[in-house]
Parts: structure tokens; C-alpha cells; sequence
């Protein structure tokens, strides 16, 4: 099987390094690219995040920028903690909120390369080509067992874990998908030549 360019890639046995929380309490536009490479695991289920898109509370597109509803409470702090919503009505989005408590800004967890619990990914999404489990927001959160029951948890606790890439991978820039306000902002960061992005760059 083909690999992105990670090596090694984590492996049930080492997935690697677990991230605290501390770690999102930066900004936005520094933990987005750094979660590329990075592996994801719901309840010991997920892969290695390959694309993300980062949300600043000044930016039209987000979702915290005419401020706190009820939905989206959780991106105003403080870091660390995972803002899961519904979109379009139809699937899960699992964001990562950083920055300091009241800046509201989150990372959208696009793509993963499935590492860890294919089989069950395979069942709850109910297909078989690996490269069609996480390849997408909506995709990775059904793979995974994300709904809004996991909003509000702790990234460095269970279910959730993260765990740091073993080392910096190439990683690419462009505008982010699917949204009509602050289309022209490239904060949307994938890994080079992955085979498990949700669009190419």
C-alpha cells in the first residue's frame, strides 16, 4: 500500500507522542499546520491528519465572528477542547479550538489517512476504499463515531486522543472549500501528496 511521505507512520502498537492540551493554546495559524502529520484517535479508532482548515474569530467564514450562541460556545475557550456541528443538516464537523479563552478561533479537521481501526471504519461508513473512510470533515467524524456527543471534551483526554507527528512533514497551502465569505484567505493546510485529501490543492 502506498504511504504518505510520514515515516513511520503510527502504529497501534506506537501511535507516538500524546498532545495536552497546551498545545492549541497558540495561535491558530501556528497549530494548523502543525496538526498535519499529527494522529487522531476516537476510542482507539482514526488515522494521521493529512488536512485542516484554520477558523480566526475575526474571519467572516467563522463561525464565533458575530460572537456566542448556544452552538458555537465551546470555540470561546478555553483551548484544547473539541466544537463538533452539524452541517447542512446532513453530518458531524469536529473542530479544535485554540487560542486563548475568549479569542474563539478553532481548527476544522478535514482529512485523515486511516491508520488505526479500518474495520470499523469500514463498517460505519460502509464501504471499503481506504481512501474514501476519512477523505472529507463529514467522512472522518461517521468513520470515527464523532457526533455531537463528543462536543465540549477534552483533546487530551478519552474518548479523544492526539498524538505529535514523528517528524515535520512538506506541507501545502491554499484557500479553503465550501464557504462563500473570506474565500480568498490560503488557511487551508494539507500534506504533500497525500492520497487521502478531501480535494487536491
Amino acid at each position: 500500500m502506498a504511504r504518505s511521505r510520514i515515516s513511520p507512520v503510527p502504529t497501534a502498537a506506537d501511535p507516538g507522542r500524546p498532545l495536552k492540551r497546551a498545545f492549541f493554546a497558540r495561535s491558530v495559524h501556528e497549530v494548523a499546520p502543525d496538526l498535519i502529520g499529527a494522529t487522531l484517535l476516537v476510542d482507539g479508532v482514526g488515522g494521521v491528519i493529512v488536512e485542516v482548515e484554520a477558523y480566526h474569530h475575526t474571519d467572516p467564514a467563522a463561525h464565533s465572528f458575530r460572537g456566542p450562541t448556544p452552538r458555537n460556545l465551546v470555540m470561546f475557550g478555553p483551548a484544547g477542547f473539541a466544537y463538533v456541528y452539524r452541517s447542512y443538516g446532513i453530518h458531524w464537523c469536529v473542530n479544535f479550538v485554540c487560542e486563548k479563552e475568549g479569542s474563539a478561533s478553532a481548527v476544522l479537521i478535514r482529512a485523515l489517512e486511516p491508520t488505526h481501526g479500518l474495520a470499523a471504519m469500514r463498517r460505519r461508513r460502509g464501504l471499503e476504499d481506504e481512501r474514501s473512510l476519512c477523505s472529507g470533515p463529514g467522512k472522518l467524524t461517521e468513520a470515527l463515531g464523532i457526533t455531537v456527543a463528543h462536543n465540549g471534551l477534552a483533546l487530551d483526554a478519552p474518548p479523544i486522543s492526539l498524538y505529535a507527528r514523528a517528524r515535520k512533514p512538506e506541507i501545502v497551502a491554499g484557500v479553503r472549500i465550501g464557504i462563500t465569505k473570506a474565500v480568498e484567505l490560503p488557511w487551508r493546510y494539507g500534506l504533500k501528496g497525500s492520497r487521502f485529501l478531501s480535494k487536491p490543492f
